[in-house]
Formats: C-alpha cells, structure tokens, sequence
C-alpha cells in the first residue's frame, strides 16, 4: 500500500491513443496541398490509419522496447562456422514489418506516391526512428538499379513489395526484400573517389568478386546492398546480394556493430568482402553517379525525419505543459512558456512543409517536370544541412519544457535527443551539404532558376522576406572562393525558401511570427 506520501498529482498523462497524423495541421494540410484531388480521401485514411498505429499504447512500447535492447551480433554459431548474423529484439521486427505494410519503401507505385510516402515516413520516424534506416535505404536503391533494366526488373518488385519477409533466403524465394548500402571506408569517409574495396571480373558478364573493408554497412541483415568498388575503370557501383541464388551465404563477414550515440535499435555494422560476388549496377567508373539518386532519395529523407523528430519533441513538450501547473497555473498559460512552445512549433512546422514541398517536387520530377528535377539539385542539399542542423536544438529544448522529468528515460525525450543529431551526419555532414550547394550553384543554372522561381511566388507579401531575397541575390551575385561561406550560403537558401513556403500555405500568423523571428531579427 502505497503512503500518503505517494500521491500522485501535478503529472501529465502519457501522451498515447491519438491519430498523429491528424493532431499534425501542418501535415495534413501539405498532403491535402500537394494531391490532386482525386487522391486525398484514400491518402488521408491510410494515413490517419498509419498515425493511429503511431499513436497506439503498443506500438510506442514496442519503440521503446526496440531501443532499450539494441542488435546483437552473432559471428560464428555453436560449431566454429561462420553465420555473420544480426539479432534483433521482437519489436524491431513488428515495427519494421509495419513500416513496411505502410508503404515506407514503395513510393513509386501510384500517383502521389513520393508526398504519401514522405508523410508516412514523418509518422513512423516519431515512434523509432532507428527502423527509418533500412526503409530509407530501401526506398532509395530504387532509382539506382533503374540503370540496369534486367536488375530492375529482378529486384523493383520485392524491394516496393508491402510485405516483410525476413530471414536470409534467396531474393527469388520471398515475398519483399530490404536494402542496405556499404559506400564508405574509414580513411575515405564522404570522399567515396578514396574507397580501395577492390572488384576483380569474373568469367560471367558483369559479375565481379570484390575484396575490402567497409566502414560503414547499414542494416547488415538486409537481403542486398549497393556497394562502391574500384574496378578497372574506376570506382563502380555493385550488388551485393546476402545469399546466393543456390542458397550459399555470400561472403559477408560482419566484423562488429557499431556502438552509436543513438539509433541504437538500428544495427550499422564493419564490413568485410572477401571473394564476395558482386554484380555490376551501371557502368564501370560510373559508382559515384550511380549512387547520386540514392543520395538525393535518403537526404530528403533526412529532412523528414529531422521533421519528425521535431514534430515528436514539440508534441511531448505541449502536452506535458497544458497539464502540468507551476507559479499557480498551467505552464501552458504562462507567457514565457507560450513564447518557447510557440518558437518550437513554428521551427517544426517549417521543417514539415519545406519536406513535404521537396517530396512533392519528387512525385513532379518523375512525372517528367525538370524545372522541379532542378529545384530538387539545390535544395535537397540545403534543406539537408539546414533543417538537420536545426534539430537538436530543437529536442533538446523541447525536453527542457520537461524540467527534470524530460531527463528521465521514461520520458522518452532522452531517446530523441540521442537521436536529434544523427540527420546532419547521416548521408554527409554539414560541410558536404554545403559544397552540393556550391557546386550546383556554380555548374546548374537551372537549379537557382528554379530556386528564384520558387521563392519568387512569395514576393511582395512580406517585406523581411522580400529583404532576405534581395540579400541573398547579392550573396549569390559573386561566388568566386565562395567555399569559405558556403555554410551561410545554404543556411540562407534553406531559411528563405521555408519563408516563402510559410507565408504562401501557413497561416499568416504563423508565417508572421517565422519571418519575425527568422529573417526580422526578433529571434531568442
């Protein structure tokens, strides 16, 4: 019996049994925004079905279930004999084969798909992000094996299937299939041109055996990968598939599993090929451009996840404040709290509708506009660095409208912030960002066409932002040794084109409040 001591008053409820997908205006009103018509009442009830699974008691322990006990590698099973095995909690798995079933890794199957998949993905990433990574990767080979018809052909099925079929078996005898990726090397890192795994051809045309360590391999239990090795020609891109079409194990060694800050229910693993058969993706020498589309693909997914994470931390922080009381009231009421919740949300709602513009642009630049094919060349990259950049500021401080509480584990705000940096590192860091906007700056004039256009549509409607356009314009007049700068040059193109968004689709106290406090100078 617990003493009178122990009773429990001043605490808010557990955030859980609500539609995340219909509690976030934002989002839904970018979805609504960017569907044809005739698309928005399927996507929004299989969204608020995927947000009412994201909100569900059992789905979220099974997140937290999911990180509280993190993959365990298995090198060598009872008999000495190599498996190069992964383990994973139950929970990874239910949550994966939920992503999955909704759609996270098949954005090409229908009109709309890239917004109806994006938004998914903001909802799943709020419940752990770790199961993101092999979705994303997934999601992503697509593009890259489109340069080969006959492995498009042989693995697009699997790879967009619904389905989560695991264990390591034959790619022809399942049902759905999961991609990883093994690019970079430890003295090579980003810079993918210093990668030394080796590629030698074997008799069959365009399958090589391959000979090198890798890093960094995400999701090692996945059934392939798409890997960078220097063949004759120069660096290539190839297919590793897990298990051979006989059934043999491919040569795979997985050497040990990262120890990582977060994203801890997520297995990246050191890698080594040894004699392991590979087939060639493209052409000889032509790895890097290969795998650019891949790029492209998993830094948007970046920003949405950033999105996502933000989305999480503002939603934890609101509801705790419009509960818990301080100084005779709630939180909620209190002015200095209403100006941090307000600033939180605000940064969260531009991150969700400059993601959701870019996937948009995705469904478009399929479709066979090139303007918006261009748009995506500049602003991926600075959306990447920016939003990324901004989102642990943003969890940390959500967790501290939690008081102590917030620095408890059984909050669940711990989680994300371990989480909230790995978006800025994940797919190049910060400084690689802002040389992909240099460069496109400097070899794509049809990308800042695009950009202008873009944000051109919001001219005239807000003079600090109509100001920020002018300054930028004379930032980007003279590029000459731009590279020392080029970190502001994509913060600024990120900030003003979130703006723009802002003040075209949000509300206007919301796009007032943004451009005050972003571009005005009434930050802090």
């Amino acid at each position: 019996m617990a003493g009178s001591t122990h009773t429990v008053t001043n605490q808010a409820p557990p955030l859980t049994g609500y539609d995340v997908f219909a509690a976030d205006r934002a989002l839904t009103e970018a979805v609504e925004r960017h569907l044809a018509a005739e698309l928005r009442e399927e996507a929004v009830a299989e969204l608020s079905g995927t947000g009412r699974g994201c909100g569900a008691p059992q789905t979220q322990e099974w997140g937290a279930q999911a990180d509280a006990h993190p993959p365990v590698l298995r090198t060598h099973d009872r008999y000495g004999r190599r498996v190069d095995e992964v383990d994973f909690h139950p929970s990874w798995h239910r949550l994966l084969g939920k992503g999955v079933s909704a759609g996270l890794t098949d954005a090409r199957s229908r009109p709309g798909g890239h917004v109806r998949r994006a938004a998914g993905f903001v909802l799943w990433t709020q419940v752990e992000a770790g199961v993101c990574g092999p979705l994303s990767t997934t999601h992503a080979a697509v593009p890259v094996l489109r340069a080969d018809p006959g492995l498009a052909a042989e693995w697009e099925p699997l790879l967009t299937s619904r389905v989560y079929d695991r264990g390591l078996r034959p790619a022809r005898l399942k049902a759905g299939v999961l991609f990883g990726t093994g690019l970079t090397e430890k003295q090579g890192g980003s810079d993918l041109r210093a990668n030394t795994t080796s590629a030698r051809p074997l008799a069959e045309d365009g399958t090589y055996e391959l000979t090198g360590h890798k890093w960094f391999c995400s999701a090692p239990m996945s059934d392939g990968f798409l890997v960078l090795a220097r063949a004759r020609g120069g660096p290539t891109c190839f297919l590793v598939p897990r298990v051979l079409a006989d059934g043999t194990r491919n040569a795979f060694l997985i050497q040990r599993l990262k120890d990582k800050l977060g994203n801890r229910s997520n297995a990246s693993a050191e890698v080594e090929f040894a004699g392991t058969w590979a087939r060639r993706v493209g052409e000889e020498g032509r790895g890097t451009a290969a795998v650019a589309g891949m790029a492209e693909a998993t830094r948007l997914d970046c920003v949405l996840g950033s999105a996502g994470l933000m989305r999480q931390a503002v939603a934890q922080a609101v509801h705790h404040c419009a509960y818990r009381e301080a100084f005779g009231g709630k939180l909620a009421d209190k002015p200095l709290m209403r100006n941090v919740l307000a600033d939180l949300a605000l940064e969260s709602e531009a991150a969700t509708v400059l993601g959701m513009r870019l996937a948009a642009a995705c469904d478009a630049a399929e479709a066979g506009d090139e303007r918006e094919r261009a748009l995506l060349r500049l602003a991926v990259p600075a959306a990447k660095y920016w939003v990324a950049k901004r989102c642990a500021p943003v969890v940390v401080e959500a967790a501290e409208c939690l008081g102590g509480n917030g620095y408890v584990e059984e909050s669940g705000m711990p989680r994300l912030v371990r989480e909230s940096p790995l978006n800025s590192v994940w797919e190049g860091a910060g400084n690689v960002q802002a040389l992909e906007v240099l460069r496109a700056l400097e070899r794509e004039p049809a990308a800042l066409n695009a950009y202008l256009t873009e944000v051109g549509a919001a001219r005239g409607a807000d003079h600090r932002l109509d100001a920020a356009i002018r300054g930028l314009l004379t930032e980007l007049a003279d590029l000459a040794a731009a590279e020392g700068r080029a970190r502001l040059l994509a913060e600024r193109l990120a900030l003003v084109l979130q703006c723009a968004l802002l003040v075209r689709y949000a509300p206007a106290e919301v796009a007032d409040a943004f451009c005050a406090s972003r571009l005005g100078g009434d930050g802090g």
